[in-house]
């Protein structure tokens, strides 16, 4: 089993930037991709970034330029470094992660990633 840990989160202005984090505890090396969701109210959950254990990396058109995601394996934790926020950026972020390998196609299936944190809420004004 793995556990997550999403964190920082907060609220910012237009243009304004964001670093959240995600702490994975548990069986932590059998992890072979995550990536990071966001939903915001009444809307579906969306995918928006992801990266697996060859650095490989992908972002939704809706973020790419704009979003950063990494990996530190010594601590087990996963970034999205996010610039230039828009309100349409406010929403309720999440990591997620799969044992299981897989690609970018993830982010359109998120059923099929196992573990999930809480969230943290990002919240862009005007």
């Amino acid at each position: 089993q793995v556990q997550l840990k999403e964190s920082g989160g907060g609220s910012v202005e237009t243009g304004g930037s964001l670093t959240l984090s995600c702490t994975a505890s548990g069986n932590t090396d059998s992890i072979e991709v995550v990536a990071w969701f966001r939903q915001a109210p009444g809307k579906e959950r969306e995918g928006v970034a992801f990266i697996d254990e060859s650095e490989r990396r992908s972002y939704s058109d809706s973020v790419e330029g704009r979003f950063t995601i990494s990996k530190d394996g010594a601590t087990h934790t996963l970034y999205l470094q996010m610039n230039n926020l828009t309100p349409e950026d406010t929403a309720m972020y999440y990591c997620a992660a799969d044992s299981r390998p897989g690609g970018a196609y993830l982010l359109y299936l998120p059923d099929q990633l196992n573990y999930w944190g809480q969230g943290t809420q990002v919240s862009v004004s005007s």
